[in-house]
């Protein structure tokens, strides 16, 4: 059981370092998601069932969705596609 807390931990480390040099925002809030189910993992076995709901509960579901919304309301999203799209649009035109 040691062996597995080392693991979660050593892996909470990498997804805290891996977000601040993330460029891209979408694998930032992926790469929170994650860091807040391995928090929430980390609580269960802790034995505190009641810190591992809640941080599941806020910390990968409702401030991811908050963290998704507010990328589509300021078109990052889907700037991206249209950059690709556009970037695809002018290839095909080349050939």
């Amino acid at each position: 059981m040691r062996i597995f807390q080392y693991i979660l931990l050593s892996f909470l480390v990498v997804c805290a370092i891996s977000v601040s040099f993330s460029k891209k925002l979408l694998n930032s809030i992926l790469i929170f998601m994650s860091y807040s189910l391995v928090m929430s993992i980390i609580w269960i076995c802790l034995e505190s069932p009641d810190l591992a709901i809640t941080e599941a509960a806020v910390g990968a579901g409702i401030t991811s969705v908050l963290f998704f919304v507010t990328l589509k309301k300021i078109h990052a999203i889907e700037e991206n596609n249209q950059a690709g799209e556009k970037e695809s649009m002018i290839e095909q035109r080349r050939r």
